[in-house]
């Protein structure tokens, strides 16, 4: 029995990764995200409504939702994070600051948490985490959104050692800037070819995911692509 967990499905990153994952062979698929339109329940997928994920009791409710046993093989791909730029170090608020680590860090951290207790209980399995580019190559302007996500490349590292006891592998993609409506919008002008499309990012995933037993620890950096 493998069974597809996705955080964040409902933004513009996960509706695309969702749209490839969902055509997969998975038997059981939970999408978790802060609203949904459509019904709760359709065939194999079920869609959650979950808030605030930097709040642990909420992860954990979440986590409910999903039963597992010693046939379960687990997977889970989380879009959860924000971004913040544009201003210098000096020139950043601690709410700023604090609401980047919140989103880019908390929660993941939440989410690693507590799917590592699922995995304990199941035939093993793999999670993979949005990181950044810009967190091993620092950009001015970025300080708080790049110090988070590097802090979050330290949890995937250090997950995926700890992992090995449990059958968990861990990995992280690292977009340089992905195909979304809102940053073309802040983007305008410009060529879109070389920017990575969410359901490229869902196919790499989904490689990973087949391969779980033996990739581990990667930051996988998304730089750009060739335009065909």
């Amino acid at each position: 029995m493998k069974k597809l967990l996705i955080f964040g499905a409902n933004g513009a990153l996960g509706k695309g990764v969702t749209k490839i994952l969902t055509s997969k062979n998975y038997d059981e698929i939970f999408l978790f995200a802060s609203k949904f339109n459509e019904p709760e329940i359709q065939g194999k997928i079920k869609k959650i409504v979950v808030k605030d994920l930097s709040k642990e009791e909420n992860v954990r409710q979440a986590f409910n939702n999903v039963n597992v046993d010693t046939n379960t093989k687990l997977f889970l791909f989380s879009t959860i994070g924000g971004f913040y730029g544009g201003v210098d170090l000096w020139e950043t608020l601690e709410e700023d600051f604090d609401r980047m680590f919140d989103v880019n860090l908390k929660a993941n951290y939440f989410i690693a948490k507590h799917f590592s207790e699922k995995i304990k209980k199941s035939d093993g399995g793999s999670i993979c985490f949005t990181s950044a580019y810009t967190a091993n190559h620092p950009e001015p302007g970025k300080f708080a959104y790049g110090s988070s996500k590097a802090a979050l490349n330290y949890l995937v590292k250090t997950l995926s050692d700890e992992g090995k006891k449990i059958n968990l592998s861990v990995n992280a993609i690292a977009p340089f800037i992905i195909d979304t409506p809102a940053n073309r919008g802040w983007m305008k002008n410009t060529s879109y070819e070389s920017w990575i499309k969410p359901e490229e990012i869902g196919e790499l995933v989904d490689s990973l995911y087949n391969n779980y037993n033996f990739v581990s620890g990667n930051i996988l950096e998304l730089r750009h692509r060739f335009s065909k």
